[in-house]
């Protein structure tokens, strides 16, 4: 399985900000994949979108940003999904808006979820 995590902070006062482009990119793709009925679980919410070539998880990590590992990491215990599976979506302050940055990260060896 796939899992693509839209970071963002929770809250009204975050509601259409920067900090929540994450929420936004994922909430975009299960409308675009009609997925199914967001759940909750771990501190997260999270849909399962089946297609032909697998499943993909979206979550949203229901945690402010920098505890957003209190969500993701049980998740892909529960889930059994590998850390070279994972798509992290966020703002990048360093990059001006509306600006897209695509960076592949190789997975240490030894490293696990």
């Amino acid at each position: 399985m796939k899992m693509i995590i839209g970071l963002g902070n929770p809250g009204k006062q975050y509601e259409k900000t920067r900090h929540n482009v994450g929420f936004e990119a994922v909430d975009e793709l299960a409308k675009r994949w009609n997925a199914p009925a967001w759940q909750t679980k771990f501190n997260g919410a999270y849909t399962i979108v089946h297609s032909p070539k697998g499943k993909v998880m979206l979550v949203k990590p229901l945690t402010y940003m920098n505890l957003s590992g209190e969500c993701v990491g049980p998740l892909m215990d529960y889930f059994d999904v590998d850390l070279k599976d994972i798509v992290v979506l966020y703002d990048d302050l360093d990059l001006t808006p509306g600006k897209l940055r695509l960076r592949q990260k190789e997975v240490p060896e030894g490293i696990t979820a």
